[in-house]
């Protein structure tokens, strides 16, 4: 849970120092962009791997930066010859992210679900212990 909340305590801190940061130049702003994309998927990924039980931080801080630093050099290489090769690691970033968050979201879903099915069912063990009595 620690990590979780550092994790969102990371990401509101990169949030308040990005707003009082000047304006990025055009020229680097697909750069900023590709990168950000790879951060989040290993931010996203992080989470599920907390979820399942698996997370380990070596894993994650070198899958955070080496995805960045791939997206931004497939960026550049892109960019040298004139084709956008950045599109790839955007779809297969945005994928990516959108497979765990669905993991996040079924885990959160099913934990809620089974809480009201708990409730539910400790509400009909005391009804029917009362019923019981009488």
């Amino acid at each position: 849970m620690m990590i979780v909340i550092a994790i969102i305590i990371g990401c509101v801190v990169g949030a308040l120092i990005g707003l009082n940061i000047p304006t990025i130049p055009y020229t680097y702003s697909s750069y900023l962009a590709i990168a950000i994309i790879a951060a989040l998927d290993s931010v996203f990924g992080a989470i599920t791997s907390i979820l399942n039980g698996k997370f380990d931080l070596k894993i994650f801080l070198s899958g955070f930066f080496v995805n960045a630093i791939l997206a931004i050099a497939l960026t550049y290489l892109g960019q040298k010859l004139n084709v956008d090769i950045y599109l790839a690691a955007v779809v297969v970033f945005v994928g990516r992210m959108f497979n765990n968050l669905g993991t996040i979201r079924r885990y959160y879903v099913e934990k809620i679900s089974n809480k009201k099915i708990f409730a539910k069912a400790e509400q009909i063990i005391k009804k029917a212990k009362k019923e019981e009595k009488q």
